[in-house]
């Protein structure tokens, strides 16, 4: 069927995800592949001291993304959307927005980028002996409690970013137990809040006197596959305000960035992982078990089927990379150059290969803002080397791609080696990942382990969110999301694997103790450089 034929009838999956700096919409055929696609470009403002999106910048972002997708489909195949076979919204993980009884956002949107919740997520981490990180859903309505904000006594219902976009066009308040997971922690044997958790919360914050009871204001946690309502006529005329697309389209379970980045690289199955790399980085394990403590560098969420997952979430990888190469952009500008980008990106880190394993003893850090995992609560961009270190352009475009992976390293140390996690393979996806076998052999030295590179992972989270959609309504009786999954969207791409070269292990271990050893020097540039 082609794709002119499936708009017709309605034999397409929609996905739309709220990243931080673009909302993208991504319209699937009946093969599960990309026919129409339409994104809008956002950014978040710093109110009062709070990192937000306002309910204006949500709405028109995502009626214009919605409606540059449709007119890329009516530009190409010459047809108007009217149905979809499903939908799915995805976004970035957690924060929080709580509405009261009349459906009102009391508090400007606070995103995961907020560093407000320290003193709440440190007595939840003690309580529950289970790590909570400041982005958390709990951590800010529990550090609005311990403020004493006059908001918390009207919470009728709190939820994720996805998760009220879903809720507004369907009329559900559900979300998927990915995204639950980052609301509040998830037991993967019920795939719900964890009981025992949820009574000690209840206990811990009994004596302020709410209304509410926490499993009260949360929404329900649903797999992937199962019905979490239809669009309703209200919201189809929302999302497409030109009024062409009509009510009673299914709506698979909202999820976070995670979840979806998991998908797109076919990640969600036992002992497998994936990195994703870009403005920030995060890596994530599917677990075989629980950990054996809680570590204030991992956050445990759970992929789109309900298993635990162990994720290294870091704030700063490519920005620094890409300053130091808008220099090199630059000088060639100087000499009356006209520079291509992608040849001048794929041209340094190609270079790179002709560096010294460990750098050549130089050492750089790429921290635009604090990094939790090593313990920053801002950044200072470095750069250092002593007299003695083999300073070319190969060893320090090396270094600054090191770097980008350093913070990673630190994480991914703690569950490869210190909780004995296995993994058989990991997938990289993102810009870094462009130029063939550079970052991806850095990332297989870094972590010790093969790295595949799917040319379908540059799809992105709006894909792996449509797919979410597909499912829900293309999957066969009893047909698990892995099933799905390996059968019906990457059968046949393998993608590229590399293994670890014994040698650049070894020089990454050594830059790795290097940078490790040079973190005074970081703390120092924090504290002496405002």
């Amino acid at each position: 069927m082609n794709a002119k034929d499936a708009i017709l009838s309605g034999k397409t999956a929609l996905g739309i995800e709220f990243g931080s700096t673009r909302i993208k919409a991504v319209l699937v055929g009946e093969d599960n592949q990309p026919i129409a696609a339409g994104d809008h470009g956002w950014e978040n403002r710093l109110e009062n001291g709070i990192w937000t999106y306002s309910l204006e910048d949500i709405w028109t972002g995502l009626q214009d993304a919605y409606k540059n997708m449709a007119e890329d489909a009516k530009s190409k195949y010459g047809v108007d959307i009217e149905t979809i076979g499903a939908i799915g919204f995805s976004a970035m993980m957690h924060g929080y927005m709580p509405f009261n009884k009349a459906g009102e956002l009391m508090v400007p949107f606070r995103t995961w980028r907020n560093s407000i919740t320290e003193q709440a997520s440190a007595e939840l981490t003690k309580l529950f002996n289970f790590h909570i990180p400041q982005r958390w859903s709990i951590a800010h309505l529990y550090q609005a409690i311990l403020n004493g904000e006059e908001h918390v006594k009207d919470i009728d219902f709190i939820t994720t970013l996805e998760g009220y976009i879903h809720w507004q066009l369907s009329g559900e308040k559900v979300i998927g137990v990915g995204e639950a997971s980052g609301m509040f922690p998830v037991d993967m044997n019920t795939k719900d809040y964890y009981t025992e958790m949820v009574e000690k919360f209840d206990n811990l914050i009994a004596d302020r006197g709410f209304s509410w009871k926490l499993k009260d204001i949360l929404p329900k946690s649903l797999v992937a596959g199962e019905n979490a309502g239809a669009l309703t006529e209200e919201g189809a005329k929302k999302l497409d305000v030109s009024g062409k697309l009509k009510a009673g389209i299914p709506m698979c379970p909202p999820e976070g960035d995670a979840g979806t980045g998991m998908v797109c690289t076919n990640s969600i199955s036992l002992r497998t992982g994936n990195v994703s790399a870009g403005t920030s980085i995060f890596g994530m394990v599917v677990l075989e078990h629980d950990m054996k403590a809680p570590h204030d560098e991992i956050d445990v969420v759970t992929t789109p089927t309900g298993l635990p997952v162990a994720m290294a979430h870091c704030n700063n990888c490519t920005s620094d990379l890409n300053a130091w190469v808008n220099i090199f952009k630059e000088f060639a500008e100087s000499f009356g150059m006209d520079v291509d980008m992608n040849k001048l990106y794929g041209t340094l880190y190609t270079k790179t290969l002709e560096g010294d394993k460990d750098c050549g003893g130089l050492l750089a850090y790429n921290y635009f803002s604090g990094e939790h995992i090593t313990g920053f609560e801002e950044g200072r961009p470095l750069f250092v080397r002593t007299p003695e270190s083999k300073f070319n352009l190969a060893n320090f475009m090396r270094a600054n791609l090191y770097s980008s992976f350093g913070v990673l390293k630190v994480g991914f140390d703690i569950l490869l080696k210190d909780e004995g996690v296995k993994v058989d393979r990991i997938t990289g996806h993102g810009g870094l990942f462009k130029t063939k076998g550079v970052g991806q052999s850095y990332l297989a030295a870094a972590l010790n382990s093969p790295v595949t590179v799917m040319a379908t992972a540059g799809e992105g989270g709006a894909w792996g969110m449509a797919i979410l959609a597909s499912y829900l309504i293309n999957k066969e009786e009893g047909e698990s999301l892995d099933d799905f999954l390996n059968n019906k969207i990457f059968a046949g791409q393998e993608g590229e694997t590399m293994e670890p070269n014994p040698d650049d292990v070894k020089g990454f271990d050594e830059f790795a103790a290097r940078y490790k050893a040079g973190l005074p020097i970081e703390r120092a540039a924090v504290d002496n450089l405002k």
